[in-house]
């Protein structure tokens, strides 16, 4: 779907603050806030805006260690590999990547012991998983979510 500057514009101000009020959105952008409410409407309808969230500092929020795993997966495994980790509580993301069947996924944890318990406890126990490798976030220099147009 083609979109237009201004939905460009009403997105990035979505993307920077989603609680933005359509009346400021449309001072911002010198229209009314009946054309952004009607814009942002089209813009659900048609699958751009697929929904609204909040985003939680994790550290704030008591989760501490940010990890981030690839984890290689006998083919026949990776999509029960998958839905298995997906349902744990504390795995953020999980995707599946070019390569062998790898998918490289997102944690976040109170602390090492609670990772070292997921990794031995969660990751280790499954059947089909043949290489794991982890990489500890040391500092976050940019973390967006939504899209930059």
């Amino acid at each position: 779907m083609a979109i237009d500057e201004i939905d460009r514009k009403i997105l990035d101000c979505l993307i920077e603050n989603g609680r933005m009020s359509y009346a400021d959105i449309g001072k911002k952008l010198n229209l009314s806030r009946v054309s952004i409410r009607e814009r942002v409407q089209q813009l659900i309808e048609k699958g751009v805006i697929e929904r609204f969230s909040v985003i939680v500092n994790s550290e704030a929020a008591g989760k501490k260690v940010s990890a981030f795993f690839e984890v290689d997966c006998e083919p026949k495994h990776l999509v029960n590999v998958a839905e298995t980790l997906v349902n744990h509580p504390c795995v953020v993301s999980c995707y599946q990547m070019t390569g062998p069947s790898t998918l490289h996924m997102h944690v976040l944890v109170e602390d090492f012991y609670e990772l070292e318990k997921f990794i031995n406890e969660e990751i280790y126990k499954l059947e089909g998983i043949t290489r794991v490798e982890s990489h500890i976030l040391l500092r976050r220099f940019k973390s967006r979510n939504g899209l930059k147009l």
